[in-house]
């Protein structure tokens, strides 16, 4: 069984995140003793700020910069994209060049905002003919923004849910973390780590407030279905 961090900005001087390779080694670090095996590294994409090819070139240029200080037992590194959502993506001809690598999975950052149906209708699209499997990231920041049933309707229609680490680690929201996860409205967990002093990785904190409320079965089944989303794919 995987233990995946599929949300990590882990990757040297390329986004918002980690400052430099150093910084780097100790987040992964950190997710190693939280057992995590497996880290999607998910820098910025914009299209509005540069071309795929652009940003594939500088997250190849930053993980190069970090195998060179790669050390035994470090978890596997796959690269991605958190993608930037906006009205026509779907139309975007690069569109699977930031899938998850070797995979056709997208994580895709949407707007803070109450989406509007042709929104949905389009994430469904992607889904649907582009033969891409799609991830909302941090769903929890604008899960309350959305109509009634909006968030069922793209779990049923293959659109999966990631939220972070946070969301359960924290008091004040893991009453409702759990509440989501167990309706089935969250397949997928993250940390969205950036920085050590900031915006350190809390896995190991979220999956102990699973395991200790829902049990290790359910940590167990929820792992193994993230291993089959990124070995299916």
């Amino acid at each position: 069984m995987l233990i995946i961090d599929w949300h990590s900005h882990i990757l040297p001087a390329v986004d918002d995140g980690s400052r430099d390779v150093n910084e780097s080694i100790e987040l992964l670090q950190l997710l190693a003793e939280q057992g995590v095996d497996t880290v999607v590294a998910t820098p910025h994409f914009n299209a509005d700020k540069e071309s795929v090819s652009e940003f594939i070139k500088r997250r190849e240029d930053s993980y190069n910069r970090l195998l060179k200080k790669a050390y035994n037992g470090m978890p596997d590194v796959r690269l991605g994209a958190e993608v930037e959502y906006y009205s026509g993506i779907s139309h975007l001809t690069d569109l699977k060049a930031l899938c998850i690598e070797n995979t056709d999975i997208l994580l895709l950052e949407m707007p803070i905002s109450s989406w509007q149906e042709s929104t949905v209708k389009e994430l469904v699209n992607i889904v649907t003919t582009k033969g891409i499997t799609l991830i909302l990231a941090h769903i929890e920041r604008m899960i309350k923004m959305q109509s009634s049933g909006v968030i069922e309707q793209l779990v049923q229609s293959g659109v999966l849910m990631q939220v972070n680490a946070s969301f359960f680690a924290e008091l004040r929201t893991r009453r409702k973390a759990l509440s989501l996860l167990k309706r089935g409205c969250i397949q997928l967990l993250g940390s969205d780590c950036h920085s050590i002093l900031s915006r350190p990785p809390k896995l190991g904190k979220a999956y102990e407030v699973i395991k200790n409320n829902l049990g290790e079965d359910f940590f167990v089944q929820m792992n193994e279905y993230g291993e089959s989303v990124l070995e299916i794919n």
